[in-house]
């Protein structure tokens, strides 16, 4: 075969390739102000939705549900949830802790997703105020000495965890959870 007719055909092969790649979008010019912080706001974001999402799917009358006798309740998992959100943000941002024990002051619905709505909000204020600079700041976190970005993941991933259990919560109630809905339930604004 000539080359030129070899040359023809690669680049008829490639060409839709080319063309699908100029319908990705491209990576900004210039990275965002403080990317760290934005990119763990985002899996912050990501992950809380989908606990809150979770919560409003779970009905009240399951929300006393165990699955072994030994673990939380699934309502109790919304106020931990609650909690710690509270904890790990008031340790980031500097201030108070201004809400503790929602997991054992709290039993209805309506009041737990309330103060889970409400503990997000306050993360998100300290999210708000934070930059790479003041992330990169140190604070003392039981024994450790830790960033106040680094406890932010550690409330994501915290976060995280129990989600994971109100999948499962969630499953044995014979419910789809929220991030395998097809489409996947997008976070609460």
């Amino acid at each position: 075969m000539k080359r030129s007719h070899l040359f023809f055909f690669a680049m008829a092969a490639i060409s839709p390739l080319c063309l699908r790649a100029q319908d990705k979008p491209s990576m900004p010019a210039t990275p965002p102000a403080d990317p760290i912080t934005q990119s763990e706001r985002g899996l912050y974001s990501f992950i809380v939705g989908s606990v809150v999402s979770a919560a409003q799917k779970m009905p009240e009358e399951n929300y006393s549900f165990k699955p072994t006798p030994e673990v939380r309740s699934f309502g109790q998992l919304v106020g931990h949830v609650a909690d710690a959100n509270y904890m790990f943000c008031s340790m980031a941002s500097g201030q108070a802790n201004p809400m503790k024990n929602v997991e054992k002051t709290k039993t209805s619905k309506a009041d737990l997703i309330a103060a889970l709505k409400d503990a997000v909000g306050y993360c998100n204020q300290t999210y708000g105020g934070m930059t790479d600079a003041k992330g990169s700041e140190m604070v003392k976190f039981f024994n450790f000495n830790l960033s106040k970005l680094t406890l932010l993941s550690l409330n994501t991933a915290h976060t995280d965890e129990h989600y994971g259990n109100m999948v499962t919560y969630l499953r044995l109630k014979g419910i789809v959870p929220p991030t395998s809905e097809n489409p996947p339930a997008q976070p609460p604004k």
